[in-house]
């Protein structure tokens, strides 16, 4: 069981020793061969888990990256870094990198403009009055608990906001009620004020499914690219400290 449990560490050493020797655009490990030294090609260890150009990982818990704003992709590998995020891969592979490095990183990401697959959660698998309550939550909030509506910070077409808002839709259903619960329990953090943190303990948790869910039933609109501003219109009601954007919206 010893030389089982030594061999099965070693394995993924040599994995994780593999994918960094890509994402820091060194020889791949064993061919002796070098890479083509641009950003496409240092991020290999980032699209192993996240897919072929950041368009998502196949199991459902790793994101897509392609297409997101650069500030908010930035802003999550400085979490990573900082700890306000939790996970040790991500974290190895980051914790070494300038903020120049990783603003690239970001960028490189941020520019991809790739079409969306159809959403792999099909609301005819989920009841009526989850979706009924998803979908009041994510475009008009619920004011007995002062919760804002997810447009209100996340565009109108909930694809995000330039320069720090992600998008809520293409994201698989795994993937969000993960991230939700992390902020439930904690786990996941952000910049103080953590306007995210402070929308998750007003919510209980079957809001947060019934959200989450609806969020994955839809499809994305022809238009993916996030929002440039924030519509004037849709005024948050909190400040965001990982995105300062919001913040100059308040009356």
């Amino acid at each position: 069981m010893h030389i089982a449990k030594f061999l099965l560490k070693l394995g993924k050493l040599a994995w994780l020793i593999s994918i960094a020797s890509v994402f820091y655009g060194s020889q791949a490990w064993g061919q002796g061969k070098s890479f083509k030294d641009d950003m496409a090609e240092r991020t290999r260890a980032c699209t192993a888990c996240h897919g072929e150009q950041g368009r998502a990982g196949p199991d459902g818990y790793y994101p897509r990256l392609a297409g997101k704003p650069a500030g908010y992709l930035f802003n999550q590998l400085k979490n990573f870094q900082e700890g306000k995020r939790h996970y040790n891969l991500m974290t190895r592979l980051v914790d070494p990198l300038s903020d120049a490095y990783l603003q690239e990183i970001a960028q490189h990401f941020a520019n991809l403009n790739l079409p969306y697959p159809a959403p792999a959660m099909q609301s005819e698998r989920v009841s009526a009055q989850v979706l009924k309550r998803g979908k009041q939550l994510a475009l008009e909030g619920d004011a007995a608990k002062d919760v804002p509506a997810c447009t209100a910070c996340h565009g109108a077409k909930l694809t995000g906001v330039q320069a720090h808002v992600p998008g809520l839709l293409g994201l698989p259903l795994d993937y969000l009620n993960a991230q939700l619960g992390a902020w439930q329990t904690h786990q996941r953090k952000a910049r103080q004020p953590d306007c995210m943190k402070e929308v998750v303990a007003r919510l209980p948790s079957d809001d947060l499914v019934a959200v989450a869910t609806w969020l994955s039933t839809q499809y994305m609109p022809s238009d993916s690219s996030p929002a440039s501003k924030i519509s004037a219109s849709l005024k948050a009601s909190w400040q965001c400290g990982s995105a300062p954007e919001l913040s100059k919206l308040q009356p």
